[in-house]
C-alpha cells in the first residue's frame, strides 16, 4: 500500500466526519413549529442570528461535501492506477 493512498483515506475519513458533524449541527426545517406551538417567544435579533449561522453551516457544507467527492475521484483515480 502506497503512501498516497493512506493519506487519501485518511483523509476521506477525516472530511466524512467532519461532514457529519457539520450535517448534524444544522437546525430542522421543523423547529419553528414546536416553538411556535410551545409558545416560545424569539426575538427578532436572535432569529436573524439563527439563519445567518444556519446559512453558513449550510454554505460550509457544500464545500465540504465537494472537497469530499473530489478526495473519493482522486483516491479512487490512485487506487485503479495502482494496480
Amino acid at each position: 500500500m502506497g503512501v498516497w493512498k493512506i493519506i487519501l483515506g485518511i483523509a476521506v475519513i477525516i472530511v466524512s466526519l467532519f461532514i457529519i458533524v457539520i450535517i448534524l449541527l444544522q437546525q430542522g426545517h421543523r423547529a419553528g413549529i414546536t416553538g411556535a406551538i410551545s409558545g416560545g417567544a424569539d426575538t427578532f435579533l436572535s432569529k436573524n442570528k439563527a439563519r445567518t449561522f444556519d446559512a453558513s453551516l449550510a454554505r460550509f457544507t457544500k464545500y465540504i461535501a465537494i472537497l469530499f467527492f473530489i478526495l473519493a475521484v482522486v483516491a479512487n483515480y490512485i487506487a485503479i492506477r495502482g494496480k
